[in-house]
């Protein structure tokens, strides 16, 4: 406790620690400002209903910092530029070009990539926010509007998806962390006050019914496990030992250290979910669009696509094996082990016992695949868990695990990594 306290105060008096924390709170007060700021012609009272009985919306506020609960000028939040990232990694298997320029250019190319990812974001946001005004004008949330509103509104929507991700970059820059992931990680500890006094007016408040509070404190339990089991695994690493060979030059010896090579068990982070999650609600948000044309054939398709719903075993099943399979996926895509191997050998290291070259990439290539195995299977159970507790309990009140949770462990195990590096920096 006394290094925490320690740590805070050099924090504080550090002027450059102080003026990048502050940054990143005033940027956060901005953002919390802009999703307070809704777009015109809403009736709340649809949306309201609306939001309650869709969990592809809830899933969507999730991104938006919830500035999609009350349609805000950010109702898109960082969805269309984390999208576009994406896109941009899947895009680097396809074309040699952009996987030279990512990972051999250096830091240049990296920025050049980056680049690539803002002005993809224009067009997605584009057709997002235009998909998602469509519905919900269908749904008869936005009531009595022009062509002239719709133009307003759908580039209200653009600008304010491009300024979040603006911001989202500035936080990265001038202050701690990385700026989109405190984004969506201020967005949904933002909804806990009311989602906490909520479950205090249903349970505790103003009738208590003591046959709950065994439930209850099981859940506290089984919240504070899943937090530590998220922690352990997203800090856990295979390492893998490295030696450099000794080089001689004129009358002097250079090289001979050893180090190891860290292979993450969680190398995909949270992005398998959010694929499978894209995925699964994309059915459902194609039959809320079809549900509000009159032909019988849409109807019958809108009624089989609505139904398959998330509290389904169907689903569960489905959403647990599309994570497995997605997290073995992009795990191939962000790591290579052929790029690793020839790293090493190139600047003459070697894994002991293991010939250089094609063995060593052959052999990185199976101890990730099996430390995978466990990150992938982690990732599906961690994803179904909310609906295997609903199942359990028939409480939908409280949710336990899921998208959100591995974001607010994340990042918080990330600032505090940047945050110790700041320091230690300062110490030297």
């Amino acid at each position: 406790m006394q290094n925490f306290w320690s740590k805070i105060k050099l924090i504080w008096t550090d002027k450059n620690l102080r003026r990048k924390v502050l940054f990143v709170l005033v940027a956060l007060m901005v953002f919390r400002l802009l999703a307070a700021i809704p777009i015109p012609g809403i009736d709340t009272q649809e949306l309201n209903r609306f939001l309650v009985n869709n969990q592809f919306f809830g899933f969507l506020n999730i991104f938006s910092g919830g500035g999609l609960s009350n349609l805000s000028i950010i109702m898109l939040g960082v969805g269309p530029y984390i999208t576009s990232s994406i896109i941009m990694q899947l895009l680097t298997i396809m074309i040699p070009a952009l996987k030279k320029i990512y990972h051999e250019e250096g830091e240049a190319g990296r920025k050049k990539f980056t680049q690539y990812s803002r002005l993809l974001t224009i067009p997605l946001a584009a057709i997002q926010g235009f998909s998602l005004l469509a519905i919900l004008e269908r749904q008869n949330i936005l009531v009595n509007l022009t062509a002239f509103d719709r133009i307003i509104n759908l580039i209200i929507v653009i600008a304010g998806a491009m300024l979040l991700m603006w911001i989202g970059e500035l936080m990265s820059e001038f202050g701690i962390g990385n700026g989109v992931s405190l984004l969506i990680f201020a967005g949904i500890v933002s909804r806990l006050p009311a989602e906490i006094s909520q479950l205090i007016f249903k349970y505790i408040y103003p009738t208590f019914d003591p046959s709950v509070l065994p439930l209850l404190l099981g859940f506290v339990v089984a919240g504070v496990l899943i937090i530590a089991g998220v922690v352990v695994v997203t800090e856990a690493e295979r390492p893998i030992p490295v030696t450099y060979a000794k080089r001689v030059r004129g009358m002097k010896m250079y090289g001979g250290g050893s180090t190891y090579l860290p292979l993450r068990v969680n190398q995909a982070g949270v992005i398998p979910i959010i694929f499978a999650l894209s995925i699964l609600f994309f059915p459902q948000m194609i039959g809320v669009f079809l549900s509000r044309f009159a032909h019988p054939i849409l109807v019958k398709i809108s009624q089989i696509l609505v139904s398959f719903s998330p509290t389904s075993w169907l689903y569960a099943t489905l959403y647990f094996i599309l994570v497995f399979l997605f997290t073995y996926f992009y795990t191939a895509v962000t790591f290579d082990p052929e790029a690793l191997a020839t790293n090493l050998q190139k600047n003459g290291a070697f894994i002991p016992g293991i010939r250089p070259g094609a063995s060593t990439s052959d052999y990185i290539s199976k101890v990730l695949s099996r430390i995978t195995m466990l990150g992938a299977i982690f990732l599906g159970f961690i994803a179904v868990l909310p609906l295997i507790m609903r199942a359990a309990t028939d409480i939908t009140d409280i949710a336990l695990g899921g998208t959100a949770l591995l974001i607010v462990v994340s990042v918080v195990l990330d600032l505090i990594k940047k945050i110790d590096a700041q320091i230690s920096m300062r110490e030297y």
